[in-house]
């Protein structure tokens, strides 16, 4: 399984859109797909159409990461209701709000990995972190094989993209990092392609092909489907590009594996 957390040192990037995003393209692809909903928001949970109620949450789980207490807290996502275990969900938690301290000890960051541990029946983990770097985040990084770190064209994000590759790039044996995405991009502004020049100039080819701010992501999202289940063009112009960011996903199946991974 490729374990990718989804990341942000900012709030309103549009972070669980990208997540959704690729859960659509993983979906159309067949690859099967577990998101592990760390926000506290839980808004990836609510974007999937969860809506089976079950016994435990990503909290119970980060508390308690026994195979019982992980294997309840997955629910199947709505739009898959007759595939059964091609998308599930870690339910979110506003709970998880509770373990986002930046100061938590080693061992408690290590509780997420090992219920991932014992949820290895899918091709694909997708984790939705919180915009922080806090415990949550750094849970994930812990679990995880690569780290996309999702931004937009904005100067405070230029400088929060810095600190999440900084922070990434002291952890012992860390993830690898899978690439810097622009999210909500437009074109047309001149402050935007600035700072998408400034981004590229800073991180090189680590900066990925940016993603266009388009209202079919907000209309999939409303109507309670995966953007490749809508027909417009300009939705399906979208749809490509999420399975263009989500062949660079599967890539880390073939990167050299970490000390921690073998652990």
């Amino acid at each position: 399984m490729i374990t990718m957390a989804v990341c942000s040192a900012k709030g309103g990037v549009g972070k669980t859109s990208v997540v959704l995003g690729l859960a659509s393209a993983a979906l159309h692809r067949s690859v099967s797909t577990l998101v592990v909903d760390l926000d506290p928001q839980a808004d990836a949970t609510s974007g999937l159409d969860v809506t089976a109620q079950r016994e435990h949450d990503v909290a119970a789980v980060l508390r308690t990461p026994k195979r019982r207490v992980a294997e309840s807290s997955v629910a199947p996502s709505g739009w898959v209701d007759d595939h059964p275990g091609l998308l599930d969900v870690v339910t979110g938690s506003a709970a998880s709000a509770r373990l986002d301290a930046p100061d938590h000890e080693q061992a408690d960051l290590d509780g997420l990995r090992r219920a991932l541990r014992k949820l290895d029946d899918h091709e694909l983990a997708l984790l939705d972190c919180p915009p922080s770097l806090g415990g949550l985040t750094r849970s994930a990084w812990r679990a995880s094989d690569a780290v996309l770190v999702v931004s937009d064209a904005s100067r405070f994000s230029v400088a929060a993209v810095g600190r999440t590759l900084d922070e990434v790039a002291a952890l012992r044996s860390g993830p690898r990092v899978a690439g810097v995405l622009v999210n909500r991009f437009s074109p047309r502004s001149g402050e935007q392609r600035f700072r998408l020049e400034e981004l590229r100039s800073l991180f090189g080819p680590l900066v990925l092909e940016p993603l266009p701010d388009r209202v079919a992501v907000p209309q999939s999202q409303g109507a309670g489907k995966p953007l490749h289940a809508l027909r417009p063009v300009a939705a399906r112009r979208v749809a490509e590009q999420f399975d263009r960011l989500l062949d660079v996903v599967l890539a880390q199946r073939a990167a050299p594996r970490t000390s921690r991974d073998s652990a």
